[in-house]
């Protein structure tokens, strides 16, 4: 088992990690920037190192800082989180080169995975369904490139190789756009993610944003934790999230996961991963896979009962996982609201002293939080609050106590996207399940 561990992060998963180490008998390390001094996470850490100044880049995205840290403090693994360095190949090497233990996935397969040609490359291989796309990346034929667009159909959808977070993205509707748009996504995936690398596929316009959760031992073993559904997002940013995904049967739901199984079995995957697809007319579509915990992996954990940093834990200390996929048992649905610090019209970040802060409780509620009264949100990192856990027998139920918790939160000091989550949760349409990830923008739109 690992004997001591560093938490190269911050805000609420820093605590979550912690969590998870302190019923495993793990001693903690918490890292922390100059911004980050009051921080709950580091008073309740076995030990803390201070990395650097307020910027991420001197100091959370600092790889000789974080590994010194191990060092000095004789830690034996690092755990990275989500963001950050999480599925930084280069960092996962370093890691593992300086003989300490990376939890997460092998450095040769964060790259195949964070190449998006080369993941759905290895998905098709494995017999996992892909959009309709150009197999490849784009060259400078401008016959071959129109000829592509014409065979998939618009509109069709320029992507970044190297992207995320919704960037290096570009639709295009027609054939008259099609070459500006090749040239300046490349610009942009070069300036952004230092690789101009892009690919073309067939823009879905009704799709909703369907996840498959999988954890890998390094034995060969492998499982699926069901789907997650995610389409209630602003700007390619997730707002919302539950699971298991509305109108998913069990049948085509372990059809899906079955193929992610595997598909890790394929490429030796080994951690926590999620498979993103978008779902449309009931298929599924690959679009990538993060190698590394999710943000909303919580309304899993809910409705599984597997706690997945933990297995993270346990699979990175070579042990087997803890369940087979028989074991696993999906029952009831959780929801995911993520509190922000940001005007909920508006959207602009509202750093500042949390002068009051009130957690909401009651049956089926969680949340995952890193705040207290008298804290400080930085400008300088995400502005998320929390994360509100509601779980139910039924999504009615959920639903009924996720408007209840929402009415129970009280954040003062500084602006919530609070208000949004409430008119979500009181939405119609939501409460139908008839989403797709467009929808929350139109419905912006049109306030």
């Amino acid at each position: 088992m690992i004997d001591k561990l560093v938490i190269a992060n911050r805000g609420e998963i820093a605590l979550r990690i912690l969590r998870a180490c302190r019923e495993l008998g793990v001693k903690t390390v918490a890292l922390y920037s100059k911004a980050d001094r009051e921080a709950k996470y580091v008073r309740l850490a076995d030990e803390s190192v201070c990395i650097g100044p307020h910027q991420a880049r001197d100091s959370y995205l600092n790889i000789p800082a974080v590994i010194s840290s191990a060092e000095v403090t004789d830690a034996t693994a690092i755990h990275p989180g989500y963001g950050f360095l999480a599925e930084n190949a280069d960092f996962a090497e370093r890691v593992e080169e300086s003989g300490f233990i990376f939890v997460g996935p092998k450095p040769d397969t964060i790259r195949l995975m964070g190449d998006k040609v080369s993941a759905i490359k290895a998905m098709k291989a494995s017999g996992v369904p892909c959009v309709p796309g150009s197999d490849g990346p784009l060259d400078d034929s401008v016959q071959r490139n129109r000829k592509l667009a014409n065979e998939i159909g618009y509109p069709v959808i320029i992507k970044a190789a190297g992207g995320g977070g919704g960037k290096g993205m570009r639709v295009v509707h027609s054939e008259a756009a099609l070459l500006n748009a090749i040239a300046m996504t490349k610009s942009e995936a070069k300036a952004a993610f230092n690789n101009e690398m892009v690919y073309m596929e067939k823009f879905l316009e009704r799709p909703r944003h369907v996840e498959i959760q999988v954890l890998a031992d390094e034995h060969g073993n492998v499982i699926h934790l069901g789907d997650r559904d995610c389409s209630m997002q602003r700007r390619h940013q997730k707002v919302v999230e539950e699971a298991p995904a509305p109108g998913i049967t069990a049948e085509v739901r372990e059809k899906i996961g079955m193929r992610c199984v595997n598909a890790c079995q394929q490429i030796g995957y080994r951690g926590a991963g999620t498979f993103e697809f978008l779902y449309q007319d009931g298929e599924f579509y690959f679009i990538e896979m993060n190698t590394r915990v999710q943000v909303e992996h919580p309304v899993t954990e809910q409705i599984t009962g597997v706690d997945i940093v933990k297995e993270q834990l346990l699979i990175a200390s070579g042990e087997k996982l803890s369940l087979t996929q028989k074991e696993v048992n999906i029952s009831g649905h959780s929801i995911e609201c993520r509190i922000n610090a940001e005007d909920s019209e508006t959207f602009i970040p509202s750093p500042g002293k949390i002068t009051l802060y009130h957690s909401p409780g009651g049956l089926g509620v969680r949340v995952d939080s890193h705040v207290y009264s008298g804290y400080t949100i930085s400008p300088y990192y995400d502005s998320m609050i929390a994360k509100v856990i509601t779980t139910g027998k039924t999504r009615a139920q959920a639903i009924a106590r996720m408007q209840g918790a929402l009415q129970e939160m009280i954040v003062e000091g500084v602006r919530t996207n609070i208000p949004l989550q409430r008119r979500i949760m009181a939405d119609k349409s939501f409460a139908h399940g008839e989403l797709t990830i467009h929808y929350l923008e139109h419905k912006l739109s049109k306030t």
